[in-house]
């Protein structure tokens, strides 16, 4: 789960670390309301969970409450990465002497929270990581201890050679790793952590994401949820107990299980396909998670071939068949479908299947050529 940047900066403030004030607007008038109570300099931000706001012109600088409101016109409303802006974030802004990035995200090799620091920050990390790795130093954590002063004073001197900002910064990340521990993330992280012209460390920007396993024993992190700022498609098929993420491709995917759904998906690529989701109907065998299934991908304009792939070991094929069979009565397909069952019940399933029209195979390469196929406009093999 995402958190807005008004939303991380809270929790971070709750934990310690210095926060310019910033208050959530709906309106444009509320902006300008919010810069003449501050009577500084603003930024109005856009509050979306997408990044590259600044590119997409989600972020601007204001050193007027008219200049707030202006600008908060025009970003309320505006598309990012096909999310619409609904609130923005106007804070006071700082003066910037430096920036450097300090975040932490967990390693499930290791299964440890790492800290990754970086006196370049301002910029995507992913941009640092591949052009100056060496910018970038890796201190993982132990949770059983925590972030013990040595290694919080290593990455401080890392970023400052002044003492005095090293043992700011060290601290900072002291207190990051406690919310991030506190709030169940994945990933937390300040960019730019600024020193202004004064020598004062300042978060300017905040992000956080959540891990959803974590959201049941932490109902206050949880009531967090912006279902406004997500993908409907992502959002409709958390409420039917399906595990989805949307994709840029055009071959739907239905798969059960984890590992065969990251294994299809590849299997797609590998013959010339694009993915366009993926999505998990889990173990369990109940036909109306297929029939939800089918219904999520078929929302997807850019999705020109189904392809399902099942291996019934706790699922049984003859349910996800019934599922198939249920929901193209109730609605039409308008795109092609593949299916590839094998595994529990699969000669009932095979038959269901054809009574009502349908072909399968038991091969997952054969299945797999076939959508790729049918989706770049041409015929199954």
């Amino acid at each position: 789960m995402n958190l807005h940047e008004y939303q991380a900066k809270e929790i971070l403030r709750g934990h310690g670390v210095h926060i310019p004030p910033g208050k959530v607007a709906t309106t444009p008038a509320e902006a300008e309301a919010i810069a003449k109570e501050y009577g500084t300099a603003v930024m109005v931000k856009a509050q979306v969970h997408a990044g590259g706001r600044g590119k997409a012109g989600g972020v601007k600088f204001c050193k007027t409450p008219a200049d707030a409101k202006e600008k908060a016109t025009a970003i309320l409303g505006m598309q990012i990465k096909g999310l619409t802006v609904e609130k923005v974030l106007v804070t006071v802004a700082a003066d910037i002497g430096s920036e450097a990035y300090v975040g932490i995200i967990v390693d499930r090799a290791t299964k440890k929270p790492v800290f990754m620091v970086s006196a370049a920050g301002g910029i995507d990390i992913e941009e640092v990581a591949a052009k100056t790795p060496e910018k970038i130093l890796y201190v993982p954590v132990d949770p059983r201890y925590g972030l013990p002063n040595y290694d919080a004073m290593r990455m401080g001197f890392f970023l400052y050679e002044d003492v005095k900002l090293a043992r700011g910064a060290a601290a900072i990340m002291q207190r990051l790793y406690a919310a991030f521990m506190a709030s169940g993330c994945s990933l937390a992280e300040i960019n730019p952590l600024v020193v202004t012209p004064a020598g004062e460390l300042v978060a300017v920007d905040g992000k956080m994401v959540i891990d959803d396993n974590e959201l049941d024993r932490l109902p206050a992190i949880a009531a967090l949820r912006d279902e406004s700022s997500e993908a409907p498609s992502e959002v409709d098929a958390r409420k039917a107990n399906l595990t989805f993420i949307k994709l840029d491709g055009n071959v739907g995917c239905v798969v059960n299980g984890a590992g065969l759904a990251m294994a299809t998906m590849d299997l797609v690529k590998y013959y010339g396909g694009e993915p366009a989701n993926f999505l998990d109907i889990g173990g369990s065998s109940n036909p109306e998670k297929v029939v939800n299934a089918l219904r999520i991908i078929t929302a997807d304009p850019n999705v020109k071939a189904i392809l399902f792939n099942i291996f019934g070991g706790i699922t049984r094929t003859d349910d996800v068949a019934n599922g198939i069979v249920t929901a193209t009565k109730a609605n039409p397909l308008k795109v092609p479908i593949v299916i590839r069952l094998t595994g529990t019940n699969e000669e009932i399933a095979m038959r269901i299947l054809q009574e009502n029209g349908f072909t399968a195979s038991s091969d997952m390469d054969t299945a797999v050529q076939q959508a790729v196929a049918l989706a770049k406009g041409g015929k199954a093999a």
